[in-house]
């Protein structure tokens, strides 16, 4: 994967700008040694690294206004990291650039239960949301695998969503307004504590941007009422073409379920080893979790068991208590931990229609045997945001290169039955080189200019989202 090479001016006056940003930040949030940089040379994609001119580590708008100010003026490229558990390189920093990270921005800064809504600041943990408000039966809804790591600055960027954004959708449906700050260091508030602005979408354009349009410091969020109970049924399948089948008809019949979680023969081994479940030997798995009343539950599992029956399921699992819906959850919560003991390995994120499940997972397989990789399929099958792990080793030269190559296929074919080349994760560095396979040129462009207003300079996270040529065309302009 090719990134721009470093900027030699700004490499030339490193000293200067460090002290200009120690003259607006306390001494222990600069971190320049380069020994100190490696700690944020890469993201969760760590087969790329590069440790950057210097990170920031401000705890305000205000101080993320005064570092923007400088690297504009300096044209210091400026990568914003929330956390940095994105799996599409979208906190790669390059060699002459700052890392913003929002990590001691974790504030809840005002909550609402009548109108349901809090704002916190951008470096609060995803989990630490509904932590907040727990104790008033209120929670957020949005809830990636990460999410007791994962910064809310991350997931507006990446547009994250989650087991559960079947039913509540992912970050964008559950983001009132945000605060955010150009590059030129101007503060803007989008949005709000309301349904909807008025005006153009602006806050649709930001969520997902992946750090290309500002830097967002706070966030507005809905928050829900807790459901008065969920309960998830087990599923277990011999072969992954009926489970995808399965999903399929439970959509179909009308059924909302919470989350439609799978996953194959390869991940059920590894989770059952690494968390010990109880999940059958069987090739592939579906957790459907559905809520409401007693009554609401009873009712659309016994649906959903109806309809899984006609499959001809090797097991049938309905938990009948807390104990034994944990346990149902517990491998699955437990998947990339376990496939990480096995071997490396690269996680994707492409996304397609539900009903093309059984065609895309027949064709994944056939794929794993043609690169002679293995892949284990672990993924929000409700709404089709495919998850499938490829198994390399790091260690062996040209594994990589070959699991990319392997992974772009994935992706294509995703793009090619309908789908798209993200659903959650961003497309990072990871995906930019495939931005052609799902836009045409006219797409593309529209999408530039977009960057070319917020951001004229092209500062701001270089290297993502766009292919390389476009990049170096506008920020030679």
């Amino acid at each position: 994967m090719d990134m721009p090479a470093p900027n030699p001016t700004v490499l030339a006056k490193k000293a200067r700008i460090v002290d200009r940003l120690l003259a607006v930040l306390p001494a222990d949030a600069v971190i320049h040694e380069v020994e100190e940089t490696r700690a944020y040379e890469c993201d969760a994609l760590t087969a790329y690294k590069c440790p950057p001119l210097c990170a920031v580590l401000p705890s305000t708008t205000a101080e993320v206004s005064e570092i923007l100010k400088i690297c504009h003026e300096e044209g210091v490229p400026v990568v914003p990291r929330g956390s940095g558990t994105s799996l599409a390189g979208g906190a790669l920093p390059t060699a002459d650039s700052v890392i913003l990270g929002v990590a001691r921005m974790n504030e809840v800064l005002e909550t609402d239960y009548d109108n349901r809504f809090i704002r916190v600041q951008s470096g609060r943990t995803n989990l630490s949301v509904t932590g907040a408000v727990e104790e008033e039966d209120f929670f957020y809804a949005p809830d990636p695998s990460s999410q007791l790591a994962c910064a809310i600055a991350g997931n507006v960027g990446m547009n994250s969503g989650g087991a559960h954004c079947l039913k509540y959708g992912v970050t964008t449906n559950n983001l009132l307004g945000v605060t955010m700050v150009l590059m030129d260091g101007t503060i803007v508030e989008i949005g709000g504590a309301h349904l909807d602005a008025g005006g153009l979408d602006l806050l649709g354009v930001i969520c997902g941007s992946e750090g290309q349009l500002g830097v967002v410091t706070e966030a507005t969020l809905r928050i829900l009422r807790k459901p008065e109970g969920a309960r998830p049924v087990l599923i277990g399948y011999d072969s992954n073409e009926v489970a995808g089948e399965c999903v399929s008809d439970i959509i179909k019949a009308g059924v909302l379920p919470v989350a439609i979680e799978f996953m194959d023969r390869p991940c059920i081994r590894a989770t059952e080893a690494f968390a010990k479940a109880g999940y059958p030997d069987c090739e592939s798995l579906l957790i459907v979790e559905v809520e409401g009343s007693d009554a609401e539950i009873d009712e659309q599992l016994g649906l959903i068991s109806e309809i899984a029956r006609k499959h001809n399921p090797v097991e049938l699992r309905e938990s009948k208590s807390a104990e034994e819906s944990a346990a149902i959850w517990l491998g699955r919560k437990s998947a990339f931990g376990a496939m990480g003991q096995i071997n490396d390995y690269m996680c994707l994120d492409g996304t397609i229609p539900v009903s093309a499940l059984p065609m895309v997972l027949r064709r994944i397989g056939e794929l794993s045997k043609q690169y002679g990789l293995d892949v284990g399929n672990v993924f929000h099958a409700g709404d089709g945001n495919m998850h499938p792990l490829i198994l390399f080793d790091a260690n062996k030269p040209g594994d990589l290169e070959l699991c990319e190559e392997f992974g772009a296929e994935i992706l294509k074919l995703c793009v090619e039955v309908g789908g798209c080349l993200t659903g959650e994760h961003g497309v990072g560095v990871e995906k930019r080189d495939l931005m052609d396979a799902q836009f045409d040129p006219v797409d593309l462009e529209a999408q530039l200019r977009v960057k070319d207003v917020f951001d004229p300079a092209w500062l701001l996270n270089p290297a993502k989202v766009f292919p390389l040529n476009a990049t170096a065309t506008r920020r030679a302009a």
